[in-house]
């Protein structure tokens, strides 16, 4: 399938909101150099041609004009997406240099077929996917920390792909933004939350810094520091995987670990632990090789005191759980869903300060999670259903990102159901995983048994 390119637009802020040149500092969870990456997403919307937009008198307004002309006005607040980033000659940290005139490329793009032709975006395996989100690279990257693409299938229904320097913000910062664009895109006069900064003051390194959990537990420093990369596999082939899992045998999954361990465990713990098990037997990793478990945990409520609503940048922090190779393949399977469980005990404010100010003593050594890194993050509850430009909100979410948490670049996305056109997939949700390619045969068997409800054999 070909995605036609039109043009590339840049979309400056319908009033200028400032009128010198000035630089914004990040905190120091945006400086984490496991974030100096970029996340790329798709939203897919049935659109135009179902739905009447609440702004206009026909059916079929032009979604690039919609999604841009609100995004002109979000960007009075949001002006940073406009910015540029930098390394500062000081520490090498990314800062944001802010000029006049500078605003967002957003780009216009077609293709012939329709959604439902190409099943409304839900497989992640075609390529072609691929050419829906734009894909700069690192350096263009840092100079547009946002880039969109807005194309429109034949159908009427059309996608919003798109890129954001994850030094930005996290997703739901993204999701916070992109809410605040579809309001004005369906005729609010302004968004009902408003963007807070003040990043280097709320998630800043102590005086003096002091590291009081054992983070050097879970991360280890790059001492030699030789083109320090946080992501050193990104070259390995791998596959994107996605699996529907219903809420029936999500039930009788938890029933049965609850049966053996007299514990309760939520949907992330219980199916995250057996994926991470699945996904490093199915690898054939060595047995005496630590593997990792990794996932993001919000903090904005958690540190003392909450950050403010409307915050908009990286507000998460990686908490880990490891074990031998051997052992997480060998143990019950409810042995590590208790496992995942526990490490929630280390999200405290100590935890977030230490993690803080273990970035600010050893950023120059360069800090990762080393190899042997499943990290898993839930989409399920980021808010992308609001996200409504005016006809409805996305059909499909789907990220097409691989760097996630240092080392981890097999990440595992737990992805909610919208408006799905299918009635039958409302039942669960999606779970998309990246995987070496020798890895899946054996990974598909162990989520058919799953759907089976095979338990016995876990």
């Amino acid at each position: 399938m070909e995605v036609r390119i039109f043009e590339t637009t840049i979309v400056n802020p319908s009033t200028p909101p400032f009128d010198h040149h000035h630089v914004l500092p990040l905190s120091h969870l945006d400086n984490d150099r496991n974030l100096h990456v970029t996340f790329r997403y798709i939203r897919g919307y049935v659109g135009t041609s179902h739905h009447s937009h609440p702004t206009t008198t026909t059916a079929a307004a032009d979604p690039f004009h919609v999604i841009t002309t609100a995004l002109s006005d979000a960007l009075i607040h949001y002006y940073p997406f406009a910015g540029t980033l930098r390394r500062s000659q000081a520490d090498g940290r990314l800062e944001l240099h802010c000029d006049v005139g500078k605003g967002v490329p957003v780009v216009r793009a077609a293709v012939d077929c329709s959604l439902s032709s190409v099943n409304y975006l839900d497989d992640p395996t075609e390529r072609w996917i691929e050419d829906l989100v734009p894909d700069p690279d690192p350096e263009e990257a840092l100079a547009s920390p946002l880039v969109l693409q807005v194309t429109v299938f034949g159908c009427g229904g059309f996608s919003l792909g798109a890129l954001v320097h994850h030094s930005m913000c996290d997703g739901l910062g993204a999701t916070q933004f992109f809410n605040g664009v579809a309001e004005l895109a369906r005729g609010a006069t302004r968004m009902s939350v408003q963007p807070v900064w003040d990043r280097a003051k709320l998630f800043g390194p102590r005086d003096p810094p002091r590291v009081e959990f054992p983070i050097h537990e879970f991360l280890r420093l790059d001492e030699d520091n030789k083109g320090f990369s946080p992501y050193p596999s990104l070259r390995k082939p791998v596959v994107r995987e996605c699996f529907h899992v219903r809420e029936e045998w999500l039930d009788r999954f938890k029933v049965f670990l609850q049966e053996r361990s007299g514990l309760s465990f939520t949907t992330f713990e219980a199916l995250g632990a057996f994926i991470w098990r699945a996904r490093v037997k199915a690898s054939g990793i060595p047995g005496d090789e630590t593997v990792k478990f990794a996932y993001p945990i919000n903090v904005r409520k958690l540190v003392k005191p909450p950050i403010p609503a409307g915050y908009w940048g990286n507000g998460c922090v990686p908490i880990y759980a490891q074990l031998s190779a051997k052992n997480l393949v060998d143990q019950p399977i409810w042995e590590t869903a208790e496992l995942i469980k526990n490490t929630k005990r280390n999200a405290t404010d100590q935890y977030v300060r230490s993690f803080i100010d273990f970035q600010e003593l050893n950023y120059s050594a360069g800090i990762t999670a080393g190899e042997g890194v499943s990290g898993f993050t839930d989409w399920r509850h980021l808010g992308h259903s609001t996200v409504d430009f005016g006809w409805g909100g996305p059909v499909t979410v789907l990220p097409l990102s691989r760097s996630l948490l240092g080392g981890g670049d097999e990440p595992c996305f737990f992805l909610p159901y919208y408006s799905s056109t299918d009635d039958a997939c409302k039942d669960g949700f999606r779970v998309l995983v990246y995987l070496q390619e020798n890895a899946v045969p054996d990974f598909r068997a162990a989520m058919g048994k799953f759907g089976r409800q095979d338990f016995d054999l876990f």
